[in-house]
């Protein structure tokens, strides 16, 4: 079996993505299996890496799942497998 959550090297992404009908910034810092998203320097959240190469927010305002299936995309590659599974926030 293949562990998804190191195929990519930790480190800082940063790109734009539609977020509320908006354009916004958004910085990931990769630390393992830990993604920590910073959107538009107001929206922190957090994001874990499952086995499978899923996501499942572990804090922070609640994400749209089209918005955590674009992260997981955009950081762990288009190839990336694997579900959104959202919590809720703090």
């Amino acid at each position: 079996m293949t562990d998804n959550t190191n195929n990519t090297p930790d480190g800082i992404q940063k790109f734009s993505m539609n977020y509320s009908e908006r354009e916004l910034e958004c910085t990931v810092e990769k630390e393992g299996n830990i993604l920590h998203l910073h959107i538009d320097n107001n929206i922190n959240a957090d994001l874990e890496i499952q086995q499978d190469g899923s996501l499942i927010q572990t804090s922070g305002p609640e994400l749209p799942p089209s918005n955590i299936d674009f992260i997981r995309k955009h950081v762990l590659g288009q190839d990336a497998k694997g579900s959104v599974v959202a919590t809720s926030g703090e």
